[in-house]
């Protein structure tokens, strides 16, 4: 990962240069009647700098990779969303269409050693640390090659071995396993720092000052950020925190708290790369707040009755995208012709992932309690109970169980539509499915179908 950026300067082009079209501008409906800010409207924005150049530009190999994650990330959000209006991803979908900056730029500046927990809109997150396309689109596909091999959906993204610990359904229920992590890093006294990122709703929540107290009362080595899109689900910033500054939120625990612009990517990159510093080498945890926002709902189910079509437009003039690439066009960082190659790529990437997802089949039925437990002989008991059946019986031995258990489980699964007869079937023995998920399609791989949709959206949690 790349965390030192060398600058590059060079005179600014005459203005009057028209912005390089890479991100679609997707359909936002919207009230009449909003009641967010808008950007000229954020608190003490004048102290940021908000909208302002305020950093050199790094060198062309170091632009290009930001301006590729930033578009990946864009291109794969507003394909999820496609799949999830194909009804090809159940449950809930989360989509950070308009954070790319604030993503991206935090996450260049950990080390490979350092972790990362996140908030249940996690794809951009995923991606950024570096998990393949593939596996997560087949994640939210709910197919065995993703890269929770289907047991965690759009919310619970995870990979171990890029130190991504997951997305979480609940908000600020990240926040104290972020402060565990810590503590286990400074008690093997290694120099790997976590970044705990959050939204703005989760600092109402009881866990936030908790964990800052810990975090502060322990000197762990954590950075939070928080990405302020300025709403809470549906809540206005003004309208569920009373101190709109919420950098200003942790200082109470002993926790300082610094700003930054969440839609410039370098901005974000040197506020949250001087925390990491503090947490590293000080072992003093730090709070960023990230000033950014999101052009799409709460979620796919959301009206978004709550704000104005005028006021997201007014947001979409300050495209973290667009800005980042008409700058490096603008100092001869990239041509105009390599920034469209890029978002050409990321296209290709993301269509390549859809693919393979469609492709991967869906989890064996006698895996549903797989990993649930980790068993052993020293406390024998049925940690599972399946009472699905009139054939009661351990969950954990689900394989073992008879015959009806597992036309009803196949019943139960045709009814549901998820894959076809033959995906349905109980199809690897046990040692054949503890396999790990793969990078890419394989010529084994059952096609399925995707999960179907409901007309009526179902009910939601969330905060951010």
């Amino acid at each position: 990962m790349t965390r030192g950026w060398t600058a590059h300067r060079l005179p600014k082009k005459p203005t009057g240069y028209s912005p390089v079209q890479v991100a679609t501008s997707d359909t936002t409906k919207a009230g009449k009647d909003g009641d967010g800010a808008a950007p000229s409207e954020v608190a003490k924005a004048e102290e940021i700098g908000f909208g302002e150049v305020k950093h050199d530009l790094p060198d062309h190999d170091t632009c290009r990779t930001v301006l590729s994650k930033m578009m990946l990330i864009r291109r794969f959000e507003e394909r999820a969303g496609e799949m999830y209006a194909k009804a090809k991803i159940g449950g809930f979908l989360h989509l950070c269409i308009g954070e790319e900056a604030t993503i991206v730029g935090a996450t260049q500046a950990l080390t490979d050693g350092d972790y990362l927990m996140s908030t249940y809109r996690e794809h951009g997150q995923a991606l950024a640390r570096g998990t393949h396309p593939n596996a997560v689109m087949a994640e939210l596909f709910g197919r065995e090659n993703g890269c929770s091999r289907g047991r965690g959906g759009s919310m619970h993204l995870f990979d171990w071995d890029r130190r991504f610990l997951g997305g979480y359904g609940i908000v600020g229920g990240s926040l104290p396993l972020s402060a565990g992590v810590a503590l286990g890093c400074d008690y093997l006294e290694t120099e790997d720092v976590i970044l705990s990122m959050m939204g703005d709703g989760a600092t109402n929540q009881g866990t936030f000052g908790e964990t800052m107290n810990l975090a502060a009362l322990w000197s762990l080595p954590v950075v939070f950020v928080i990405i302020n899109n300025q709403f809470g689900m549906g809540t206005a910033l003004h309208r569920h925190s009373a101190v709109t500054d919420l950098s200003l939120k942790s200082e109470g625990f002993g926790v300082p708290g610094t700003r930054c612009d969440g839609m410039d990517v370098l901005d974000v990159h040197s506020v949250v790369s001087e925390a990491l510093d503090h947490a590293r080498e000080r072992r003093e945890p730090q709070l960023v707040e990230a000033v950014t926002y999101r052009y799409r709902g709460h979620s796919m189910a959301d009206p978004e009755e709550y704000r104005s079509k005028e006021e997201v437009e007014e947001w979409r003039e300050r495209d973290p995208i667009q800005a980042f690439a008409r700058r490096i066009v603008d100092d001869d960082v990239l041509e105009q012709e390599e920034v469209e190659k890029l978002d050409g790529e990321a296209i290709e990437a993301v269509d390549e992932a859809v693919k393979f997802a469609d492709k991967s089949p869906f989890p064996d039925l006698d895996s549903l309690y797989d990993n649930v437990y980790v068993f052993t002989d020293e406390a024998p008991a049925w940690w599972t109970v399946d009472e699905r059946s009139p054939e009661v019986h351990r969950g954990e031995r689900e394989r073992e169980a008879g015959e009806v258990p597992h036309e009803l489980a196949e019943l139960g699964a045709a009814y549901a539509g998820v894959g076809d007869q033959q995906a349905r079937k109980r199809r690897a023995p046990r040692d054949q499915d503890q396999e790990g998920a793969q990078q890419g399609p394989g010529e084994d791989d059952a096609p399925g179908e995707g999960e179907p949709g409901s007309a009526q959206p179902a009910e939601e949690g969330g905060a951010d």
